[in-house]
């Protein structure tokens, strides 16, 4: 199947569902993803920031692009003045250095927590508890350029159903409890970023509002 059957694909898919599709374009060229443009997909999601900073240029002005990957503090300001979701906050430096650059540009960025819930320990991301702490910080509340639109996590590498299933329900645990204690009365925070190509339909089914697919996509990666 081509890129553009792909997307369709995923649509249809998706058609019914409050869940979006983020496609996964990082060591794909432009070409490819001017296919997948082509084909109606809007989210583009990078894992490193030089990569998105020298393929935005190059693509049109209306792709949502999304930064997946870990996010060093002293590369935020590459990807700034275009980003619209940071999908791996993990740390109030980084939100912080978000907040710095987006200043600069006087632009909003969003951003999703992201939690650890995978049973591998090279998978990075906050627990509930260092979540509460950035967000009951005064720090946290005079953020003006960031908005916090909600929670992201990397899954087990596992074909174990069961085992994907508890740990997208946790994410979705995370999501509701933050929802009710910090953000009640804030629209924006409405995201549960879950799931990839092996693993989407379980996503989907417990909650997800983003999955993240490229492989299922653009093929094995470069």
């Amino acid at each position: 199947m081509s890129i553009s059957d792909n997307i369709h694909f995923f649509e249809s898919q998706l058609a019914g569902t409050t869940c979006r599709l983020v496609t996964v374009t990082k060591t794909h060229s432009v070409e490819r993803l001017q296919e997948a443009y082509a084909a109606g997909a809007r989210l583009f999601g990078e894992n490193k920031v030089q990569e998105m900073a020298a393929k935005q240029p190059e693509l049109p002005t209306d792709i949502e692009w999304h930064l997946i990957g870990h996010l060093q503090t002293n590369k935020v300001k590459y990807i700034a003045p275009f980003v619209h979701t940071i999908q791996s906050v993990d740390s109030l430096k980084l939100l912080l250095e978000m907040e710095k650059q987006a200043a600069k540009h006087n632009r909003i960025i969003h951003g999703l927590l992201q939690f650890h819930i995978a049973a591998e320990d090279t998978k990075t991301g906050l627990s509930f508890a260092e979540a509460e702490t950035i967000l009951q910080s005064d720090a946290f509340k005079a953020l003006q350029h960031v908005r916090l639109s909600g929670v992201m996590a990397i899954a087990t590498n596992t074909s174990d159903e069961a085992h994907l299933r508890r740990e997208f329900s946790e994410l979705r645990g995370y999501f509701h409890e933050l929802k009710a204690r910090y953000f009640s009365d804030n629209e924006t925070f409405r995201e549960i970023s879950m799931g990839m190509s092996s693993d989407y339909q379980l996503a989907i089914a417990e909650g997800s509002t983003l999955i993240r697919v490229g492989s299922a996509i653009f093929g094995s990666r470069n």
